[in-house]
């Protein structure tokens, strides 16, 4: 059977994945890109990249500590949106993810420059009604890697109907905290979009208007980002692609307000009692008004018998049940509404870990920063100047030398050769400071 078309995954999409059946990772929503691994060659259909995250979030817990996974197959199809019966095109993208191939480029641990590749599966069966894989040792060790990474949230995900524009949300959405991308060379993106080796493509008038225009556009109306295209040319020729990227403020669907209003309201205080999460409870109130959202708590607590009042609720506000209508939801509703459900609760989650990590780290740099200043404020004149030409010279790349010569030691991308710098020439000097 042929790989599924974008127009197919468009609609088998609009279906909802039975969120009942999924355990463990796949119940987070959100899959860790790593940046290094990101740069993903090959050219993959809209189903077949969202495949590979649906792998990716099901084995993260276990990445490094396992050699291979297992997900049923129906459920994987279901999650992607294949027909839960279509197992040839289930063989077809996995092969062809077999058959593609993860690059990085990035500095080491210790510094020094680490260039990889590695198939994005090692390799993948079908056997019994399950789906086992696995991945490189090192590509699973650069995909786990907690320091940098972009949270790619499966419910935004599902809303591409394109393949290119998940591919250019995927490749922006981790630079959302720097509002940029940085230059890439047109080869480069081109490469990402999976249309290198296309005469088509080789003018940029085509890419423009068949690849980047109709990507922009579908990112812009989909996702939680909007992004701007720039771009540098040599003489006549576009020679490279940036893209500008802020938050969308309208379709950041879970930034809800904190006002303490709202939890002072009957409404907020019935719907805890439900056992709403705090958040949901002020995203339903923000959204449907708190008469609105009376009206069908009043609704639910003249049904008996519900086991799951969340999920019931869920429908009741979405589908706007009414007394009068004595259909009761069927299962599939009820099924979607706990899954939008859980799937707010561990974006909630997910978004606290990370933040608790940002500050950590944040916390961390900055006694890291202190305890270097404190050594350059005990040198003398003399040896401040020395330290100073001593640890430029020790520099090879011309980004670091060029901003430590800016900066000198508060430049804070050259931390990390600081501080082996300080600790060489003062052993033990970060020994008492919290993450050095």
């Amino acid at each position: 059977m042929p790989v599924a078309t974008d127009e197919q995954d468009k609609t088998r999409m609009d279906d909802e994945i039975p969120h009942d059946k999924l355990t463990g990772a796949l119940r987070r929503q959100s899959v860790k890109k790593n940046v290094a691994a990101i740069h993903v060659s090959g050219k993959l259909t809209l189903l077949q990249r969202k495949l590979s995250n649906v792998l990716l979030l099901n084995a993260y817990d276990t990445l490094v500590s396992r050699t291979k996974h297992q997900i049923d197959a129906r459920t994987l199809c279901m999650m992607v949106g294949y027909n839960s019966n279509d197992m040839e095109t289930l063989k077809q993208s996995l092969r062809s993810l077999a058959e593609t191939t993860a690059e990085w480029d990035m500095l080491d641990e210790n510094g020094r420059q680490e260039w990889g590749v590695s198939a994005l599966l090692s390799y993948a069966k079908l056997s019994g009604g399950v789906c086992e894989y696995a991945y490189s040792p090192a590509l699973a060790e650069k995909l786990h890697d907690p320091k940098v990474f972009a949270l790619i949230n499966l419910n935004i995900q599902r809303r591409f109907t394109s393949g290119h524009a998940l591919a250019l949300y995927e490749n922006c959405y981790r630079f959302v905290r720097t509002g940029s991308t940085g230059w890439w060379p047109i080869e480069l993106f081109r490469r990402l979009m999976g249309v290198d080796g296309s005469a088509y493509y080789e003018s940029f008038k085509h890419l423009n208007a068949k690849v980047i225009k109709p990507a922009v556009a579908e990112v812009n109306k989909t996702s939680n980002i909007l992004i701007t295209p720039e771009l540098r040319k040599m003489g006549r020729q576009v020679s490279e692609i940036r893209f500008l990227i802020k938050e969308n403020p309208q379709l950041a669907m879970l930034d809800i307000d904190d006002g303490e209003g709202v939890r002072q309201g009957p409404v907020y205080a019935s719907l805890i009692n439900l056992g709403v999460s705090d958040r949901l409870a002020r995203q339903w109130i923000s959204e449907h008004g708190e008469d609105y959202v009376a009206e069908k708590v009043a609704y639910l607590k003249g049904r008996d018998g519900v086991e799951s009042p969340v999920s019931y609720l869920t429908a009741a506000l979405r589908d706007d049940y009414k007394d009068i209508t004595p259909a009761e939801p069927s299962a599939e509703a009820v099924a979607a509404a706990q899954l939008r459900a859980d799937a707010i609760k561990a974006q909630q989650q997910a978004d606290q870990r990370r933040e608790d990590e940002l500050s950590r780290e944040r916390a961390a740099r900055a006694a890291t920063m202190a305890r270097i200043m404190e050594l350059v404020d005990q040198r003398t004149p003399t040896q401040r100047d020395a330290d100073k030409r001593l640890f430029l010279a020790g520099l090879t790349d011309e980004t670091l030398r060029a901003e430590f010569a800016r900066l000198g030691w508060r430049s804070a991308i050259c931390m990390g050769a600081m501080v082996a710098f300080w600790e060489d020439l003062v052993p033990g000097a970060f020994d008492d400071v919290a993450g050095a």
